[in-house]
């Protein structure tokens, strides 16, 4: 941490997001438009729903300087949740000393690093998830933070659809009601930018920024470079319906699949975030903090050589390597694509791999985490025996 915080000052790194909340916060405190103003030398506006602006109006109550420091730390600390959390999810142990190790070297896993120096919220929203996700089907509550980091951040809406579609009706529900509610919060607090957000600026994706930029590694942005067009259009689209089909049909597939195949509740979850970030018109390398649970369920699942072949692609930066200045990134050569965008390459062979392998055994001294139990998984067991009993036949990657 010290290091970064050292490169960061080295670099002056402008935390440019931060600046972006504060100024939405700003917006909210002073009664003016929300979706009217840009800031920093790259002229950034608002992206996010009313719901979002009203939680930043804290950031104002504090000097830009002092923000900043605040957010670097913050960044740190959620990281070391995600680790945490990600243990758990993943069944390993989460001693302390495994969890600030991994924390340490997590900093430099690119996405991770790129939202400290943008002072992006993508960690607490994955903390968010991950921590709703991994609760018990009965807890009380269930799916209520996914809502909440849905009002917040749109994306996060695609694990609703998850829950629904393995037979999490209540837990679905409530994250549903709770993401209307940050909307109906939105409409009473800023009703102007609520109708200004949703009927128009949701829709506006050239607002977020250039899609065919390396930056987005999401399918859009894979298609424009691979056509060399600002505008994938329908190749895109098709595209983009594909992998939401496919993707969840693998989430519900590792989920609560039958025999050898089922009970893999780490896959699905794993799935629906690839398939969220895949989909998504525009996913910048940041967004992609999703790499901290999947190693950990591949280590936890000892495919050690996929861990570390998963965490150098995470740390290479290849995208960084290819020309990107200017107009470059929609004349890269074909043999450089795949340095251009190792995210959603990964993430399409992933959803291949959750819904076609079967499950190691976990490590026999990790806690349990609770598996889904719908109508089909109870159904199954009856005639097939307990789903989530680990397969005895399962190899190792080593």
């Amino acid at each position: 941490m010290a290091a970064l915080a050292a490169l960061c000052v080295l670099l002056k790194i402008q935390m440019v997001d931060t600046l972006v909340y504060r100024a939405e916060g700003e917006a909210v405190a002073n009664g003016t438009d929300l979706y009217g103003f840009t800031v920093t030398q790259w002229k950034l506006p608002a992206t996010y729903p009313p719901f979002a602006a009203i939680l930043f109006v804290p950031t104002t109550w504090l000097p830009v300087a002092a923000l900043k420091i605040a957010f670097g730390l913050g960044n740190a600390a959620l990281l070391a949740l995600l680790v945490h959390l990600s243990c758990r999810f993943a069944r390993l142990p989460a001693k302390p000393a495994i969890v600030l190790a991994a924390t340490a070297v997590g900093l430099w896993l690119e996405p991770v690093f790129q939202t400290i120096l943008f002072g992006q919220i993508n960690l607490v929203l994955a903390c968010l998830v991950l921590w709703d996700l991994s609760r018990k089907d009965d807890a009380i509550g269930k799916g209520f933070a996914l809502g909440i980091a849905a009002g917040v951040k749109l994306t996060p809406a695609i694990f609703i659809v998850y829950l629904l579609i393995t037979g999490r009706v209540r837990a679905g529900l409530t994250a549903l009601a709770s993401l209307t509610g940050t909307v109906l919060l939105g409409a009473l607090v800023l009703p102007h930018a609520s109708v200004d957000f949703w009927t128009r600026r949701l829709f506006e994706t050239g607002r977020v920024g250039r899609v065919w930029i390396v930056d987005n590694q999401s399918l859009q942005g894979m298609f424009a470079r691979v056509l060399h067009t600002p505008e994938p259009g329908a190749v895109w689209t098709v595209a983009a319906v594909l992998a939401a089909v496919g993707g969840l049909w693998a989430a519900r597939r590792a989920a609560v699949g039958a025999g050898a195949w089922a009970g893999r509740e780490t896959w699905g979850v794993l799935a629906t975030a690839g398939t969220a970030l895949l989909v998504s018109p525009i996913s910048w390398s940041h967004h992609w903090v999703w790499c901290v649970p999947l190693i950990a369920v591949l280590v936890a699942e000892r495919r050690v050589r996929m861990a570390w072949a998963v965490g150098l692609l995470f740390m290479a930066r290849s995208m960084w390597i290819v020309p990107h200045d200017g107009p470059q990134d929609l004349h890269i050569p074909w043999w450089q694509q795949p340095f251009a965008s190792p995210y959603p390459l990964l993430t399409l062979a992933l959803l291949v791999y959750a819904a076609r392998r079967p499950a190691l055994a976990p490590p026999a001294q990790a806690a349990a985490v609770p598996m889904p139990r719908t109508e089909l998984t109870e159904r199954t067991e009856r005639q097939e025996g307990p789903l989530s009993r680990p397969s005895k036949t399962g190899a190792s990657d080593d």
